[in-house]
């Protein structure tokens, strides 16, 4: 196990504790709360896989490890797609999130591209989300 070990499994049982509470109906939902999961999961995860090939040291992580925080990051995704009305499934690799994330800067515009929720307004055709690593099989919603 990496130095990094237990802060990712740190970020896998947070997500999974969130991505529960929010299919259980115990979490909020809606657009306004989307970002949270952005910034408190998908950054975090992208941010410990940042550290682990630029912290100094190289601190490469075991294929559980790596494993783990790209499931920790695809819960954090499918819960601001859920946010978004959207039941996604992301195959996203951290890599190309990090990639995304370092490219754009901002969290919001990652989550965007990464997920293609919420759809671009600004006419740009999803084939630009593609070219930017959007992964994953995406639905609306059932209503309840």
């Amino acid at each position: 196990m990496s130095e990094f070990g237990p802060q990712i499994a740190a970020l896998a049982r947070h997500a999974e504790r969130e991505h529960a509470a929010l299919h259980r109906g115990n979490a909020p939902l809606g657009p306004t709360f989307a970002p949270q999961y952005l910034r408190d999961g998908v950054g975090q995860a992208i941010a410990v896989y940042i550290d682990t090939r630029t912290g100094g040291r190289p601190a490469p992580l075991s294929p559980a490890e790596l494993e783990s925080l790209e499931y920790a990051m695809h819960r954090w995704l499918e819960c601001y797609a859920r946010c978004h009305g959207v039941a996604l499934e992301p195959d996203v690799s951290i890599r190309t999130a990090a990639e995304v994330l370092l490219e754009t800067r901002n969290i919001d515009d990652a989550g965007q591209l990464l997920t293609g929720v919420p759809a671009r307004r600004d006419g740009a055709d999803e084939s630009q989300a593609d070219e930017c690593g959007a992964g994953g099989r995406s639905e609306p919603e059932p209503e309840p």
